[in-house]
């Protein structure tokens, strides 16, 4: 986000919704966000439903909320917020740290996702982000593995973004992650074991994985396999 960009969205007063199962945390939130004069926060929900309803009585300008919510998946609640308001921006705040599902974000409308683990600066950023039409992914995702997830993401792959897996790099992430061995993963795709080898090289230089635990959790980060 460029400087003048960031000064224009924060001079602006933002209608804000917040959207959490957890009321402690809803309050928690309220209480930093407050500070900030450029946002002005203008209802609380606690579920999917309630945060359509909130959206139809309150107009916020930008939804901040969770995925993890009850009798609404929060992906389909982003969809159709969306969907109905479309002039309404959408900030994800969640503790899931994976590519896959913020691509699923993306995908339904949203226009940020950031962890619960950040700093409060980092949510404050990717508020005025989103509100300036800008999109924002939070710094400890991998942005490139998140495009290649996407539905709108180049079908070529030799024109993804340089760290984007490959399908058969997938296909031996998932295996190894069930427990595969290089030998056995060669077998089953009737290749070479060198070249298993190669591919699991290839795909720890992309993940920036240094070993095989680190590739299981890339597997669940990139739902090829479940948490």
């Amino acid at each position: 986000m460029d400087r003048a960009s960031n000064d224009a969205a924060r001079k602006r007063v933002s209608r804000l919704l917040i959207v959490d199962n957890h009321a402690v945390f809803r309050e928690g939130l309220r209480l930093l966000l407050k500070e900030d004069p450029s946002i002005d926060i203008v209802g609380e929900a606690d579920c999917g439903h309630s945060a359509l309803a909130m959206c139809r009585s309150t107009q916020p300008d930008i939804v901040l909320t969770d995925l993890d919510l009850p009798s609404l998946d929060g992906i389909e609640a982003v969809r159709m917020i969306r969907r109905r308001w479309p002039e309404i921006h959408i900030l994800v705040l969640t503790g899931t740290l994976s590519e896959s599902r913020a691509a699923e974000a993306f995908n339904a409308g949203a226009h940020g996702y950031v962890l619960k683990r950040s700093r409060l600066i980092s949510v404050l950023d990717a508020l005025h982000a989103v509100r300036a039409g800008l999109p924002y992914i939070d710094s400890t995702l991998n942005t490139s593995q998140i495009n290649a997830l996407r539905h709108d993401s180049p079908k070529d792959e030799s024109s993804r973004l340089p760290a984007a897996l490959t399908s058969r790099e997938r296909q031996i992430l998932k295996l190894i992650a069930e427990g595969g061995r290089n030998r056995d993963i060669a077998e089953r795709l009737t290749i070479s074991q060198k070249t298993v080898e190669t591919h699991r090289l290839n795909m720890m230089q992309k993940l920036d994985a240094h070993n095989v635990a680190e590739l299981v959790q890339w597997a669940c980060r990139l739902g090829l396999t479940a948490f």
